[in-house]
């Protein structure tokens, strides 16, 4: 994203130097080309085949809710298993879906339904791929490329856009919707190849795989735990609710008003990818003067106007315009969120999180789809666009209340050093939960600045994974302060210092160490469940129980309390 702390200005193109990114870029672009081929026969179809508007918008929430139902699953897969086999196996299983809708609509056996469920199982290959795909780009070029990456990763739907749709109406106007299914199908053998063969290093693991249920635990504790990528969510969000409509609702403007044939909606479909290449011309220039958060607020007004244009004017020319700035602010918004996001994550919950980040975008679509195309078949089309052009705006003055777009924290892995205990016995992986407390003698006139340092590591804490958090001032010795909290296992524990921690998080601890009493260091104290300690000593079992233990004397306390 723009300016941000700790990322150099690069060249726009300096990813694509990169062979790897480059050869998963170029696979992208074909199956992107074959999906919206897909995209435009699956949407004439519905119409061929007597659909209202709002079956017609069906089409658009088939395509995105079933990732909106498996993408946080597979975010958490994808930080688990090795993410290279579960994109071949999501690839895969995509390919399969769009072959049997190109078998099916040749044989003249599609129906509505049968149509709405290809299209959702589909959608639910992309679901499994989308978290892992988004979380390799940092794998395949350096940090400081990263929002040169998702530029180019948006501008690479969008150029499929431009393409994808007419190759898509002239594959329809000749051979029917078939044609283009098969096209999907075989674009998406190039995407298997290059996963193939691409030689990903494995992933070291200290303490081994995670299960999918504890990964899934751990990546919403991180999400709820990050303010930052919090903000990032809240901001797609709000824009795809209001935005998201324009694309459902496309064909029927194409089909009603402008009274255009398949090839005049794959037209309207390629004005939208020409807005994304000019996009990559002139976002890298306009990101040198503006921040993150004018380019999300801008271009969000942008799209709202040009989404009133398309909903109210019956120019053909006026709505190829406006779907050019479309695709232009379309990608300023989603490229700047996607590099903010990706620049917030350290890689043991990138998957994961960004799995949140596409569970926005594509519910956000899937919701603006249903809503909006319920909108047009109630009260018009005029009102499905207005109603969300006017929503934008204020998405926009919203914005400005948010907290600022960051990415300046450094979340490069890091080992924390662990004052393991000596003598700790060899317990269960699944023994817990484990209460830590960390004693710090701070001096008196560093307090206030030593409160504002532990309310950030506290957030630290619970991203890799504690719960319960706190400190708490000595009342007898005001210099004492002592942080508490509580992990689930002491596996758990074992991967907080081991393979959770960021260099972020070190600079925290030692920001805080500089507010010690001189001479003085932290005094950590493990305490396990006694029930789960005693499991590491299967010996130390009693043979015999008694039967009853002996009354305690009373004391002044109980004595009071003795309601007798």
């Amino acid at each position: 994203m723009a300016r941000v702390e700790g990322v150099g200005t690069v060249s726009t193109w300096a990813p694509l130097r990169r062979p790897w990114f480059r050869a998963v870029w170029i696979a992208q672009l074909v199956a992107n080309i074959g999906t919206w081929a897909q995209t435009v026969g699956a949407q004439w179809l519905m119409g061929d085949l007597h659909g209202t508007p709002l079956l017609i918008a069906l089409v658009q929430v088939a395509a995105t809710l079933p990732v909106f139902l498996l993408v946080v699953p597979a975010g958490a897969l994808g930080d688990v298993v090795d993410r290279r086999r579960l994109l071949l196996l999501s690839e895969a299983l995509t390919a399969l879906a769009a072959g049997a809708l190109a078998v099916l609509t040749a044989a003249g056996a599609v129906t509505p339904a049968r149509l709405l469920a290809l299209t959702a199982l589909l959608a639910a290959g992309q679901g499994l791929s989308a978290p892992s795909f988004q979380a390799v780009q940092p794998e395949l070029v350096p940090r400081a490329e990263l929002p040169q990456a998702a530029l180019l990763n948006g501008a690479n739907g969008n150029v499929a856009r431009a393409v994808g749709p007419a190759v898509g109406g002239v594959l329809i106007a000749a051979a029917g919707p078939a044609a283009a299914f098969a096209l999907n199908a075989a674009s998406f053998l190039g995407v298997l190849a290059v996963l193939y063969r691409w030689p990903r290093p494995p992933v070291a693991r200290p303490l081994g795989a995670e299960s999918v249920w504890g990964a899934l635990r751990a990546g919403a504790r991180y999400v709820r735990s990050a303010p930052a990528f919090a903000g990032v969510l809240v901001r797609c969000a709000l824009f795809m609710v209001f935005a998201g409509g324009l694309w459902a609702l496309l064909p029927a403007v194409a089909r009603g008003p402008l009274q255009l044939g398949p090839n005049g909606y794959g037209g309207l479909l390629g004005a939208v990818g020409v807005g994304a290449l000019l996009g990559i011309a002139l976002l890298p220039r306009i990101r040198r003067h503006w921040s993150g958060d004018a380019v999300v607020g801008r271009a969000a007004v942008l799209f709202a106007g040009t989404v009133a244009v398309v909903g109210t004017v019956q120019s053909v020319p006026a709505v190829v315009g406006a779907l050019v700035l479309a695709g232009l602010s379309w990608i300023a918004v989603l490229s700047t969120l996607s590099a903010a996001a990706q620049l917030l994550l350290p890689a043991w919950a990138r998957a994961r999180a960004l799995a949140y980040y596409q569970l926005v975008v594509m519910g956000g679509q899937a919701v603006a789809a249903l809503a909006w195309g319920a909108v047009a078949n109630a009260y018009g089309l005029r009102a499905a666009f207005l109603i969300p052009s006017c929503g934008l705006v204020v998405v926009a003055a919203v914005g400005l209340l948010l907290p600022p777009l960051r990415a300046d924290r450094d979340v490069r892995h890091s080992v924390l050093p662990w004052p393991r205990p000596s003598g700790a016995p060899d317990w269960p992986a699944d023994a817990g939960p484990v209460l830590v407390t960390v004693q710090w003698q701070v001096q008196a006139v560093a307090a206030p600045a030593f409160l504002v340092v532990m309310r950030q590591m506290g957030r630290a804490r619970r991203r890799t994974g504690a719960a319960l958090w706190g400190v708490f001032q000595d009342a007898d010795d005001p210099e004492l302060f002592l942080e508490i909290f509580t992990v689930a296992t002491w596996h758990e524990h074992r991967r907080q210092h081991l393979e959770r921690a960021t260099v972020a998080d070190a600079d925290l601890e030692r920001q805080a160490r500089g507010y010690l009493v001189p001479g003085t260091e932290p005094e950590t104290r493990h305490l396990v469940w006694a029930y789960a300690v005693s499991r590491a000593y299967p010996d130390s079992e009693p043979d015999v129980v008694p039967d009853a233990l002996p009354e305690p004397a009373p004391t002044a306390v109980n004595a009071a309390c003795d309601p007798a």
